[in-house]
């Protein structure tokens, strides 16, 4: 029944309220799969001007919904049908949690007296969600927008992450009247108070490092903030996987990416050790391994700036700073003149030993991989990585002119994520997009290869075929344990983009690969360039 006393042309679903606000805050994209409980929203996100992206699977559609959120800044959105899709969308939401992706999941869901009585497919979307999110919502009649209103806060507040919102059928669906959506107070950027012991601690200082990470990632102007930084300071910088080109990696302060290589830790460890102070900018331990407990000598002075405390025990610091991790380093830096530091060049020969450590050998293999699309691709150009043995060599060997430009699970560490996330990236830039991808990672996201198709975007999907999930592999021979449960048979890569509208290519040398790649980069379609190397090549690599 519609309501009484208003203009029809005013009438709007419960849905529209809640596709408003999105759009109000930023939204341009939403990614899922549609079910019957959830097609009033995607009828209303259309009308909204939310473009809705249909994917195969739910969990590749979150990832395209960060990778366009790390091209564009777009608000990521990821729309689940009751039961199977919001299970589905659990793995995606864990990732957004630990990688710190401000993610709102909207799930269609029965109403309540229904769920009483009515069993198919239903559970409590709430009570799976609610561990893996920073806040969940079900939505009441007249709250539509208030309740966006309050996720999008709260997602990106602090430290980012996702944010759940149930929606019932009937408040979806039910007729009422466009209103003024309701204010809802945001909590302005701010620095600590006091940062006179951190300015005293750092105007000491001889040998001061900056490790950066994953909170200044999502912060607009957090790059800038970072470079100045290091400017006044003097200090040389080693970032996590995920902040890799806050500053660009061909700048000589950058030492290069830690965390997960046990090569490249040990040949920043005398730098570590000798260094009279360390900033941590925004690093947040999850992406790091266990060698990384600990790392620094006591009694080192640290300064760690968070954008939220976490009690998470790797590590000790002499001060915390709580607040927005780039104002804190611009204030920090106000005061402070630039010096010359570290008088005895020791970063200067800790990043030639780095580089020197990655250096393609001669011969086929995944450094050659990496060497040779490093060299034919653009600047500017946003790849994306996978997990397994790969990503941990390619993290070393990729060098990255801006922030954002190598997109990855880092905290989460998660398979299949790097397909969709290229796929989100080249949606919202518009440009080529590489995916770096084992055999086995994308065997598990095949169907998106259709969404390629669909959207007719120019992605470069590099397949390390090795028929093996190699990481596990090396791992299991360095414990002495039976090989078992690695091996794959070889999938005909290139056969299955041609049968599903791209090109393909198999490849064995660099020559090849070369010629594949500049033509790949080329096209106005998706290429899939299968790279087959020997798994053993990453045995000491990193």
């Amino acid at each position: 029944m519609e309501p009484t006393g208003a203009d029809p042309e005013e009438f709007v679903t419960g849905a529209d309220l809640l596709a408003a606000r999105l759009a109000a805050a930023g939204t341009t994209h939403a990614f899922g799969i549609p079910g019957g409980e959830v097609l009033a929203l995607v009828d209303a996100l259309e009308r909204a001007g939310i473009r809705f992206q249909l994917a195969r699977h739910e969990n590749a559609a979150g990832f395209m919904a960060e990778g366009l959120w790390h091209a564009t800044g777009a608000l990521p959105v990821l729309v689940a049908t009751l039961g199977p899709g919001v299970a589905n969308a659990v793995n995606v939401v864990a990732n957004a949690q630990q990688d710190r992706v401000p993610l709102i999941v909207v799930t269609g869901c029965v109403d309540q007296a229904l769920a009483e009585s009515y069993t198919h497919q239903v559970f409590d979307h709430q009570a799976v969600l609610r561990p893996l999110v920073k806040a969940s919502f079900r939505v009441a009649p007249g709250t539509e927008d208030l309740v966006v209103a309050k996720a999008v806060a709260i997602a990106r507040r602090g430290r980012p992450g996702p944010v759940h919102i149930d929606l019932p059928i009937s408040v979806a669906e039910a007729r009422t009247t466009r209103r003024t959506a309701p204010a809802v107070l945001s909590v302005a950027p701010s620095v600590p108070a006091d940062l006179r012991p951190a300015q005293a601690l750092i105007a000491t200082a001889q040998r001061p490092l900056v490790i950066a990470g994953l909170d200044l990632v999502g912060q607009d102007g957090a790059a800038v903030a970072l470079d100045e930084f290091l400017a006044r300071i003097g200090a040389p910088l080693l970032t996590t996987y995920k902040a890799k080109g806050l500053v660009p990696e061909d700048d000589p302060r950058v030492i290069g990416a830690v965390g997960l290589s046990p090569r490249a830790d040990a040949i920043v460890r005398p730098l570590i050790e000798a260094a009279d102070l360390i900033v941590l900018a925004g690093y947040d331990p999850i992406e790091m391994r266990q060698g990384w407990r600990n790392p620094w000598p006591a009694g080192t002075p640290v300064i760690d700036i968070v954008a939220e405390p976490i009690q998470h025990g790797m590590h000790h610091s002499s001060l915390l700073l709580e607040g927005d991790v780039g104002m804190t380093l611009t204030r920090l830096s106000e005061e402070r003149v630039a010096k010359a530091s570290w008088p005895g060049g020791e970063p200067a020969a800790i990043r030639t030993a780095f580089r020197a450590a990655f250096a393609a050998p001669d011969g086929w293999g995944p450094h050659a991989v990496f060497e040779t699309l490093r060299r034919a691709a653009p600047a500017g150009i946003i790849a994306t990585a996978d997990s397994g043995a790969h990503r941990i060599l390619l993290s070393q060997m990729w060098g990255c002119d801006g922030p954002r430009r190598l997109l990855q699970s880092s905290g989460f560490c998660t398979m299949g994520c790097a397909l969709p996330l290229a796929i989100g990236a080249a949606r919202g830039s518009g440009r080529p997009t590489l995916c770096f991808v084992g055999d086995a990672g994308l065997e598990m996201v095949l169907g998106e290869l259709a969404t390629l198709r669909d959207l007719g975007l120019p992605v470069i999907v590099v397949a390390l075929v090795d028929r093996a999930l190699g990481l596990i592999a090396l791992k299991q021979r360095q414990l002495g344990l039976v090989r078992a449960g690695v091996d794959i048979g070889e999938t005909d890569f290139a056969a299955i983009a041609r049968a599903m509208g791209g090109r393909g290519a198999t490849i064995d040398d660099r020559e090849t690969l070369a010629r594949e790649a500049e033509a790949a980069l080329r096209r106005d379609r998706f290429t899939v360039l299968a790279c087959r190397i020997d798994a053993s090549s990453y045995e000491g690599a990193f």
